[in-house]
């Protein structure tokens, strides 16, 4: 069996959605309060009211990475046709470190779904070098893969997603 069939990332339709088919080589933890981030886990929404910690592993001090933070489902799965919704973006990260040590070019936005289910796309860039990466003029409509391509990141090296939904919601089933 083909081990892309079984990559969460083409299950959960990250890749495609918002991504190139690409190879992780760098690994990247994101945890909300110490609870790890996990391919197409469910938070709910007031478990990730403050910025998560993105630890970076397997790379050295002089290489610098960018994160960004996209919910691909808005306004809702069904017809997301405000695809993507920004919600962070770090520049400058150096490795071995965690996104603190980045800089934030764009402020945490708090995941706040609305109508069904929404994926949380966390994904890694390594930069060539440090550089300066402008603030998008909006966060609606942002494209990963254009924003990638506008600063040269190339194919990530990391990605993981969460999912969400309205918390009203999740308590009536």
């Amino acid at each position: 069996m083909d081990s892309r069939m079984q990559d969460p990332l083409v299950v959960g339709r990250v890749i495609g959605d918002v991504l190139e088919a690409f190879t992780p080589s760098i690994k990247m933890s994101v945890t909300f309060n110490n609870k790890q981030v996990c391919n197409g886990h469910e938070f709910l929404p007031s478990a990730v009211t403050n910025k998560p910690r993105v630890l970076i592993q397997g790379a050295d001090m002089r290489s610098f990475f960018t994160l960004v933070m996209t919910d691909p489902d808005v306004p809702g799965p069904s017809d997301p046709y405000l695809r993507e919704h920004l919600h962070w973006i770090v520049s400058d990260i150096p490795g071995t470190t965690d996104a603190t040590f980045g800089k934030e070019v764009v402020g945490y936005e708090i995941p706040k779904p609305n109508i069904g289910i929404h994926r949380f796309v966390f994904v890694l860039f390594k930069q060539k070098c440090r550089q300066t990466i402008s603030a998008p003029a909006s966060r609606d409509q942002f494209s990963t893969k254009a924003f990638a391509a506008e600063n040269d990141l190339g194919l990530p090296v990391s990605a993981v997603y969460f999912n969400a939904q309205r918390e009203t919601a999740a308590r009536r089933r």
